[in-house]
């Protein structure tokens, strides 16, 4: 992959790069299109994994498609290749979210990430407790760059702060609990079974729910509610997890996108630095207390994120779509 030109099996590879993104309950809704005349590979939403329930404005599902869309860029630069990105090309067409033109060498002042390609497959959501090891600040810094990079802003939370984020996880729970609707759109992504089995190849599989809080309401969502597994375990989460907050000045789809590539950078970075990371996005899915989420003296407009980060296990590999059923060669 030198050429300046794509063809269909160069183009598949990016996308099988680019799929490795998270995404709310692992919906993957992106459909990819590679216009081999051009060289450029077209990025949409998937309408059919929309949750109407849980996403009504579609604003997790740009973060997921965002994600891969930096994912796509991170595995043209490993390649050698620049990438010319539009978010939101076409007025008359509001599923498609982006168009990449890939193609010329990149050269010494494009920033392109390539750097973090090898961190593509090892980044996996961790649902296990961390350990109280605190993260030092130059890596802490070091995201915070990351996420400036994209146009985002990345906040570490404490004191008050962090009691109030972990008051509105908890908020939130409650309201799923007794919303038999959004329950019953979460659980329709979960497998009691585990990815080994091949059961299925999206949404979140047993092996990937972690144990259960044995001291409460833990920082992570807890995907095995309403799919029990016999051996799961207990275990106590930390008290204090290192929560941070990436943000952007507005709240438009534009802001969605670009968020989600600075959520997938900064959780790459995180990766390579040999950090664990997980998403706590209950409280933004509730407009009345996403807005409560953010900090009045920061200068962060709306929250897009809420990251847990810290030393722990990686997580295990969750399933992915094949590239033959989300990529369309024209």
């Amino acid at each position: 992959m030198t050429s300046a030109r794509l063809d269909p099996d160069s183009a598949a590879r990016l996308v099988g790069d680019a799929v490795t993104a998270p995404s709310m309950h692992n919906a993957q809704p992106w459909k990819f299109v590679f216009r081999a005349a051009d060289d450029v590979i077209e990025l949409y939403g998937d309408a059919e994994r929309a949750m109407p329930r849980t996403d009504p404005q579609h604003r997790a599902l740009h973060l997921g498609c965002g994600a891969a869309l930096f994912n796509l860029r991170v595995s043209a630069a490993r390649h050698g290749l620049r990438t010319l990105v539009r978010l939101l090309p076409d007025a008359s067409q509001p599923w498609l979210l982006a168009t990449a033109a890939i193609g010329g060498p990149c050269d010494d002042d494009h920033d392109e990430p390539a750097d973090l390609y090898a961190a593509l497959r090892r980044r996996h959501t961790s649902r296990f407790p961390f350990s109280d090891e605190p993260v030092p600040e130059a890596l802490l810094d070091g995201l915070r760059g990351a996420a400036r990079w994209e146009g985002c802003r990345l906040t570490v939370v404490g004191g008050w702060h962090l009691e109030t984020v972990l008051g509105l996880v908890r908020d939130a729970e409650q309201r799923e609990d007794i919303d038999p609707l959004v329950r019953a759109e979460t659980s329709a992504w979960v497998s009691p079974a585990n990815a080994a089995s091949g059961a299925r190849r999206d949404g979140v599989p047993a092996d990937a729910f972690g144990p259960r809080s044995s001291r409460g309401t833990s920082p992570v969502r807890d995907f095995g509610r309403d799919a029990p597994v016999a051996d799961r375990g207990w275990a106590v989460f930390e008290e204090r997890p290192r929560l941070a907050l990436l943000g952007t000045p507005t709240d438009t789809r534009a802001d969605w996108l670009r968020a989600g590539q600075a959520l997938e950078r900064v959780l790459l970075r995180a990766t390579a630095d040999g950090l664990a990371t997980s998403m706590t996005s209950q409280p933004l899915e509730w407009p009345e207390l996403r807005w409560t989420a953010r900090d009045p003296l920061d200068a962060m407009g709306h929250v897009q994120m809420v990251l847990r980060l810290g030393y722990g296990p990686q997580g295990p590999q969750t399933p992915r779509r094949p590239v033959a059923d989300v990529l369309e060669i024209r």
